[in-house]
């Protein structure tokens, strides 16, 4: 086969693309993939995730409730003498591993927020984390990421005419093979997947992933030489790696977490507009404790507190380099895990699976102290019990939008589709929405509607290069409702009217595709 015909046969959507050995995974249009961008401010949120429920009454442990936990889970807790104290509180401590974050609380820079869940949890890890990524209800299911909601809202023209002057950069990047269902968006996937952190150091020195010394890679390196040409953003990342010229702090030895982290902190002092970054814990263990959680001998060893060293040395490390780099007043960063455990141990050394857990936010700009008291534990606990809950998940993402990246409250509640309890988790002093309006007119404009908001009708007016046109009207859900226009078009602009057929109130998205360019806006129906 030659190399042009194959090139032409390949799955382009599925393909990885790489910048100079960089491997990021260039997803096609599908309602499960995502659009991530920009915020309206330099603010950066750095999403982790604890992959597989981390025991909160082990990680946050209520003092005040000591007794009930010594009867509940004797072979698994803490000694209250070893517990962690923290400055203005004695009724609640933290695990011995997390002596980096004792420190940053005491220097008010972590918040804790206790007993975060949701109603009617699921236990399934599986679902359990697709409902935490995509701010779903337990019995829905969602098409789009909340994230994904949002960053479509702050450029809903992406990815037509970008890179632009206002956005030059990539615009979310994670650091893992898979792309997170928090990503996912209307329309097209608008983040990075980079595969490892060696990937990025491969990347700004040039050096390419070998390839097999196959007929397949031959052409495995003639694709990566056709990414390297076409890619637009290859050469700022590597500008923004190459612009810092301070020495970073030394980072922890064999945590992955840690490695992840310092290739973030590198990116955002380097100046990357990139405004959200997800890594995770995966390489470094899951926190799914059903056993051995502890060692035989000593509680405060085991698997758990490895992983909670290892999440305390690197967010601790990274809090410190990245005020070192000069660049810690822009950064947020919060912990988040699929559930927590059950209040009773099992015999196995370990907990199964629960419910609410605490959620660490840190950073420069939190709010200092705890949101909300210590959980509320039965006298007797059975095999069932959980803590129940006393934030809403979707209450921590609802507050981050508002005060971190300084959207409109009316319109954090058609990005999250409901309206949530808004928490005092970060300073919202730098709040503006100037370059909010800058980022609603970057790119290309080639649909949108009016009236919107709209009741009974309202006008679609597209802008076709010619060609096979269609113009799709989603709902919230990701399901299909009509599509107005599917047919081959002369090159002009043109409207089309949509009538509100008894639908429900709530955000709706009118999806536009011209040959391979497409883009996506958001409508909502109100009465």
């Amino acid at each position: 086969m030659k190399r042009r015909d194959f090139i032409k046969a390949a799955p382009v959507a599925v393909l990885p693309a790489l910048l100079n050995g960089l491997s990021v995974k260039a997803f096609g249009a599908s309602p499960l993939m995502a659009a991530l961008s920009g915020a309206s401010n330099d603010h950066v949120l750095v999403l982790i995730q604890l992959v597989g429920g981390n025991d909160g009454l082990n990680t946050v442990i209520p003092l005040d409730a000591y007794t009930t936990l010594s009867a509940a889970r004797s072979n698994i807790l803490i000694p209250q003498n070893r517990v962690l104290s923290l400055n203005g509180t004695t009724t609640v401590g933290l695990h011995p591993s997390l002596t980096g974050f004792q420190q940053m609380y005491n220097a008010g820079k972590l918040h804790i927020v206790h007993d975060v869940g949701y109603p009617d949890p699921n236990f399934s890890h599986f679902r359990a984390t697709d409902i935490w990524l995509t701010g779903a209800n337990s019995n829905q299911v969602l098409s789009t990421g909340w994230n994904g909601r949002y960053l479509n809202y702050e450029y809903p023209n992406f990815p037509t005419g970008y890179p632009d002057p206002d956005m030059p950069d990539p615009l979310a990047m994670q650091i893992g093979y898979f792309m997170s269902p928090v990503f996912q968006g209307p329309s097209v996937n608008m983040a990075m997947a980079v595969a490892n952190p060696a990937s990025i150091y491969s990347l700004v020195n040039g050096l390419p992933d070998p390839a097999p010394a196959t007929p397949a890679g031959d052409e495995l390196t003639y694709i990566r030489e056709i990414a390297k040409q076409t890619n637009l953003y290859a050469g700022v990342i590597t500008n923004a790696w190459n612009s810092v010229t301070t020495t970073q702090l030394t980072y922890p030895t064999d945590n992955d977490l840690g490695d992840q982290l310092k290739v973030v902190a590198r990116l955002i002092a380097g100046g990357l507009k990139t405004r959200v970054y997800m890594v995770s814990m995966a390489s470094d263990g899951s926190f799914d404790t059903h056993a051995a959680q502890v060692s035989t001998t000593d509680t405060t060893t085991g698997k758990h507190a490895d992983l909670l060293q290892k999440l305390s040395e690197a967010v601790k490390t990274f809090q410190d380099d990245i005020q070192h780099l000069g660049v810690a007043d822009r950064v947020v960063g919060m912990t988040f895990s699929e559930f927590g455990r059950r209040i009773i141990s099992n015999s196995s050394l370990g907990t199964d699976h629960g419910a609410a857990a605490p959620l660490f936010v840190f950073g420069n700009k939190v709010i200092s102290g705890m949101t909300g008291n210590n959980p509320t534990l039965p006298s007797s606990p059975g095999d069932d019990d959980n803590i129940p809950m006393q934030y809403d998940f979707r209450s921590v993402y609802a507050s981050i939008l508002t005060d971190w990246f300084c959207v409109p409250q009316a319109d954090v509640s058609n990005i999250l589709l409901a309206n949530y309890q808004q928490l005092a988790l970060v300073d919202n002093a730098d709040c503006t929405t100037a370059v909010h309006e800058i980022n609603q007119k970057a790119g290309v404009n080639l649909i949108s509607n009016y009236p919107n908001p709209f009741t009974s009708s309202t006008n679609i007016t597209f802008t076709t290069a010619g060609g096979h046109t269609m113009i799709q009207v989603f709902d919230g859900s990701g399901k299909l409702l009509r599509t107005p226009i599917n047919q081959d078009m002369v090159a002009g602009r043109y409207s089309v009217n949509f009538e509100n057929e008894d639908y429900a109130t709530g955000v709706y998205y009118a999806r536009f595709q011209n040959g391979v360019v497409q883009q996506v806006r958001t409508m909502i129906i109100a009465r």
